[in-house]
């Protein structure tokens, strides 16, 4: 685990939203043309269909349920909720290698291709991606949540504009608070999912011996000494960590939990249970799953709202891959 390399922004399932629970001023959005009933008559089964799509891919491969609710978080914060992150090429948000760990990319174009079936040119792929994420959360124990529709489909996605929109798992209480002000997320809305060893390395330093000795007295010393077990010096930049080293397949209050006995795999993590700012919220959530689902529901909501398009704005996609082409 060479503390040189690149941090590769790798979250899992409980731990993207759970860094995002924790900053509520809404960001300028046009969520007033959102509607729940969206397409009620254009399309009245689609959430019923997509909803059949991802029960069969999670069925299959339950690590989806992280990785379609990292691929939504990493859409909306940086373009805003507009499916540019899924879109293929060269110089796209899809090709930065802040995005090369994301998946579940398949089920989002899976659904689309059935949807396109039953109501071609109707339902855009960022619609899609909302949909799957709220869909996979409440397959992984989550709550089931209402959410507005109606968004439409950006037309650019550029590899520029992820790192600065991006959360690095290296960053302070108050970079995570500026950013996730600056997307019209609160300190209630911070969450982060799992990572890859090079991920949380600063956190650790090379001792004489050659091994590697924790530097950071946050962290609890089994589950430091874990760590390096799982990460020894050296080891490859595509070996992962889940952050909920409990409850890693359930969406559940247990990282709270993890946080407050000092196994918070970043140190992004840790600081939300040292800071007096989010220290009282880390503790009840851990004490109440009720409440942290409740707060859950709310922030989803926030999130899928982030600069969405609307209207005239944008387009519906064919495919999610590529943007339409000018005739089309």
């Amino acid at each position: 685990m060479d503390p040189k390399l690149i941090k590769s922004f790798h979250y899992s399932l409980l731990s993207t939203l759970l860094a995002f629970l924790l900053f509520a001023s809404l960001f300028p959005s046009s969520t007033s043309q959102l509607s729940t009933d969206f397409y009620s008559l254009s399309c009245p089964s689609v959430e019923l269909l997509v909803k059949s799509t991802v029960r069969s891919a999670v069925g299959s491969d339950p690590t989806l349920s992280g990785k379609l609710l990292r691929l939504l978080f990493h859409d909306c914060i940086v373009e805003g909720c507009d499916g540019s992150v899924l879109v293929q090429g060269n110089g796209t948000e899809r090709s930065d290698p802040a995005n090369k760990s994301l998946g579940g990319f398949e089920v989002v174009e899976s659904a689309k291709r059935l949807l396109e079936v039953l109501c071609p040119g109707t339902v855009s792929c960022a619609d899609i991606l909302v949909m799957v994420a709220r869909d996979a959360v409440e397959m992984a124990g989550g709550p089931s949540v209402l959410v507005p529709l109606g968004r439409r489909d950006g037309r650019v996605s550029s590899s520029s504009n992820v790192r600065p929109n991006m959360v690095d798992t290296s960053f302070s209480l108050g970079e995570m608070a500026q950013l996730f002000s600056s997307k019209g997320l609160s300190m209630d809305d911070l969450v982060i999912l799992s990572a890859h060893c090079s991920a949380f390395s600063e956190r650790f330093q090379q001792g004489p011996k050659g091994d590697l000795v924790p530097v950071d007295s946050s962290l609890e010393k089994d589950y430091a000494m874990e760590l390096v077990r799982q990460c020894p010096a050296g080891a490859s930049t595509t070996v992962t960590v889940n952050n909920d080293p409990v409850t890693d397949a359930l969406f559940d209050n247990q990282y709270y939990r993890n946080l407050l006995a000092g196994k918070g795999l970043f140190r992004s993590d840790s600081v939300l249970a040292g800071d007096s700012r989010t220290k009282a919220k880390v503790e009840a959530f851990s004490e109440s799953q009720d409440g942290f689902f409740a707060s859950w529901a709310e922030s989803f909501v926030r999130l899928a709202n982030i600069s969405v398009k609307t209207g005239s704005e944008g387009e519906i996609r064919v495919s999610c891959m590529s943007v339409n082409d000018p005739g089309e």
